[in-house]
Parts: C-alpha cells; sequence; structure tokens
C-alpha cells in the first residue's frame, strides 16, 4: 500500500523529472492510504490512474470530498498551462500535464470515506484508524494495525497542525506503544509566531497598503489557507481593526474547497468564537468569489484598495501568476505571502528578495512592498513538533523524518533522539526498509 501520493514541489525541471517518475508498477499496488487534501500529498493520484491503478483509494469524508475538487484543479491547471505556453511559442515536453481531467475523475471513483476513530479493514490482516491531524480540515494522521502473531504499528503523521489554530480542532494524536514512527520535518527548526500576532501584522499591513490605495496580493493555497484568511479579515472587519475594502477570492478551486468546509460544520472549533456566534463565517459582505475567467481577467486592470487571494500558494501557477505579472510593478501595491514557500518557486524567489524575475516565461520587476507573516502557517513549529511526539507517551521503537528540507530532517532526528527514541532515520529517496514483524 501507498501513504500518500503527492506531487514534489521546487525547481520546475526537478520537479518534473520527480514527478513523472513511479519507482514502482501502479497495478501492485492494492491500496493508498491518504492523510488529507494538499496537492503534496494526493498530487500524483491521477498518475497511477493513467498506469491503470483501480483499487481501493481510502481518506475521511472531508478529505474525500475534497479531493474531487483539487484534482480536477490540478489536471486542468496543467492542461491550461500548456496550452498557453503552446500559443506563446514556449511549449516544451517537460511542460506537458502530467495527466488528465479523466485520469482525475477515475481517481473520485475510486475513494472510500472512513470518519476519524474508527478503525477499518483494508485486508485482513491490516486495519486502518484516522487520528484528527489539527492542519486542515480533513487532515489525518494514519494509525496502521498490521496483524499476525506479534502485531506491528505503524503510525504516520501526515502533516501536523497546530494547538490554537482557527476553524480548525486541536491535533489529537494517537497513543500508547508504536512499531514504526513516520513524520513530517516541515517546521523543525523554527517556531511559529503565535496566531494573534500573525492576525495583528495582517491588520497592519491591510491599513498601510489600503492608506496609499494599493493593491495587495496574496498566493495562499486554496485549501486551508484561503479559508483562515476569509476567517481573520471578517474578525479584523467586525472589530473594525481594517478599513472595509473589497476582497476577491479569485480561484474556483478555493470556491469549491470553500463549499466543503460548509459541508463539514461538525469539523469545526466550537470553541471559538466566531464560529459560535455567525453561521456563514465564509460568506462575509466583502468577499467576492470568482469563478469566471473574465472576471478574474478584470482583476488584472483593478483599481485599489482591494486583496486578491488567489492560488497557487507559492505563486508557481495559476491565477495568482497573472495578476502579479500585471500589479507587481507597482509600488503602491504588496505582494503578501502567508505560507511556506519551497526552494526554487516563484514564491520563495520574490520572499528572498530577487527584483527581477520570470513569470509565465516573461521577465518583471517587483517594484511593490513584499511582506511575509508566517504565524498563518498551518504545519506545527519545533515545540509543536515536540509536543506531539511527547503526546504519542510511546515508547516508539524505531522513527522515520519525512516531508522536510534537509537541515529540518536532522532537527527532526534530534527531536526524537531527545525524546527517548533510540532508532531515527533520515530516509533517501529510493531507500528501503523492512517492517520488523
Amino acid at each position: 500500500m501507498l501513504l500518500d501520493c503527492g506531487m514534489f514541489q521546487g525547481k520546475r525541471a526537478d520537479a518534473r523529472a520527480l514527478n513523472a517518475t513511479l519507482r514502482f508498477d501502479p497495478r501492485q499496488i492494492d491500496a493508498v492510504i491518504v492523510s488529507h487534501a494538499h496537492i503534496d500529498h494526493i498530487g500524483r493520484l491521477p498518475l497511477l490512474a493513467a498506469h491503470q491503478f483501480d483499487k481501493p483509494i481510502y481518506a475521511t469524508p472531508a478529505t474525500r470530498d475534497l479531493c474531487t475538487s483539487m484534482l480536477d484543479d490540478a489536471a486542468h491547471i496543467q492542461e491550461s498551462d500548456f496550452e498557453y505556453l503552446k500559443r506563446k511559442g514556449r511549449a516544451a515536453p517537460e511542460s506537458a500535464p502530467l495527466y488528465t481531467m479523466e485520469d482525475a475523475k477515475r481517481v473520485a471513483e475510486l475513494i472510500e470515506g472512513h470518519p476519524y476513530e474508527r478503525p477499518f479493514t483494508v485486508d485482513h490482516d491490516l486495519t486502518v484508524t484516522y487520528r484528527d491531524a489539527g492542519h486542515i480540515i480533513g487532515s489525518a494522521n494514519v494509525d496502521v494495525t498490521i496483524g499476525g502473531a506479534t502485531p506491528h504499528r505503524l503510525v504516520f503523521s501526515g502533516d501536523i497542525g497546530r494547538w490554537g489554530q482557527p476553524i480548525i480542532r486541536d491535533p489529537t494524536g494517537p497513543r500508547g506503544p508504536i512499531d514504526t514512527l513516520i513524520v513530517e520535518s516541515t517546521y523543525a527548526l523554527k517556531n511559529h509566531g503565535t496566531e494573534q500576532d500573525a492576525t495583528g501584522q495582517l491588520a497592519d499591513v491591510v491599513r498601510r497598503v489600503a492608506a496609499r490605495g494599493g493593491i495587495i496580493l496574496i498566493p495562499a493555497f486554496a485549501l486551508g489557507r484561503t479559508q483562515e484568511l476569509i476567517y481573520a479579515l471578517h474578525q479584523l472587519c467586525n472589530d473594525k481593526a481594517i478599513p472595509s475594502i473589497p476582497i476577491y477570492i479569485d480561484s474556483p478551486l478555493a470556491v469549491e474547497a470553500t463549499d466543503v468546509f460548509r459541508m463539514h460544520p461538525e469539523l469545526f472549533d466550537r470553541s471559538e468564537s466566531l464560529i459560535n456566534s455567525d453561521s456563514k463565517i465564509f460568506d462575509y459582505h466583502l468577499v467576492t468569489y470568482v469563478r469566471d475567467v473574465q472576471a478574474s481577467k478584470r482583476l488584472n486592470t483593478l483599481n485599489g484598495p482591494a486583496i486578491i487571494i488567489a492560488a497557487s500558494g507559492m505563486a508557481e501557477n495559476g491565477r495568482i501568476t497573472h495578476h502579479l505579472a500585471n500589479h507587481c510593478d507597482d509600488a503602491r501595491n504588496c505582494i503578501l505571502l502567508v505560507g511556506y514557500q519551497a526552494e526554487g518557486t516563484l514564491g520563495r524567489r520574490i520572499q528572498d528578495g530577487l527584483k527581477d524575475v520570470r513569470i509565465l516565461g516573461e521577465p518583471h520587476h517587483i517594484g511593490c512592498e513584499v511582506a511575509t507573516i508566517d504565524g498563518y502557517s498551518a504545519h506545527a513549529g519545533r515545540d509543536e513538533l515536540r509536543r506531539w511526539v511527547r503526546e504519542l507517551i510511546g515508547p516508539i521503537q524505531r522513527a522515520f523524518c519525512v516531508h522536510g528540507e534537509p537541515d529540518s530532517l536532522l532537527a527532526m532526528q534530534q527531536i526524537l533522539k531527545e525524546e527517548g527514541v533510540r532508532e531515527v532515520h533520515v530516509p533517501r529517496m529510493g531507500e528501503l526498509f523492512t517492517l520488523q514483524p
């Protein structure tokens, strides 16, 4: 079985080579266990289907609902970007789509939904239980028991969320002895600012840019980060902490993902005042959801003050690239980065201060303000990762650190050793390990 099957992100040529290569025959896979619906965890599921995979894919109900939209969008973006490059005479083999929308639709037919805390059988000797990871709606830690005379317990963290994150409930990981732990390491080197700090910084940026009549361009993940920003802006407007300016959610995928949030209010954190006082937290009167392409194009000539939130979160593709191309040279405007920017991505280059970049294959000068807020991360920071490990109780016999840049992987390895895990590996691509009976 596979634990997730996500899209690699980073330098385009390198990412393309990794994404296009499958190190196994999908027809030999019996099942896929999905932790959550972010594209770096599900983005290559349609590639499996394109290679004749036709077995069950398991997910929580919210993740199942999100996967349909996320994968349709991923296929559509690949196809649309390729057509755009062909029209411009810049198409190359490495820019061809990895899969089609038909492949994405086949995946949707294979997904089964299973709620938190209810064990289900994948095979006669393999049982899975989902626990709330607190990362995005529907996200899960995967708790696997492999049967036999001496059962082996394997826990895959997926992506671990944060305590006190808006909308989403706090992480509730598995408890007790674990034979094998596979744990994410994204922010093992750093702690985030608090949610309150992040909201205060957001208010400062909005007030500052609105005062000069500018547009705030926010590359944001359509799933999770966009809904978190809508929630924060809703609160700030209610509190009169920011001026009442139009907010455009320019992403059909974000619109659909928000619909899934509306479908699953049972997963909301009921300790939050706005959730308890307002049943329509995503339908604030200043927010306009943009689906239509022509309406999106009109935003390219928009006069400020205004806020445009659009995917993708690392500014690698999607509608945000067009808005950046049209607005990045105006000193009144601001590019606001509110999420992780992987090495090699356009978002990372802008964050690192490069002034001359290529957007949609053409040179552009970044003449506007660039700001970063890191407190909105949905990933656990260093201390939160340690807290999550401690709350497993354990003992943990063996652990593998994954999902992080090299220094972060080593930092997570150190955290685990400090927490009493004697055998901790940072696996290399393609390295093989055997689960001990």
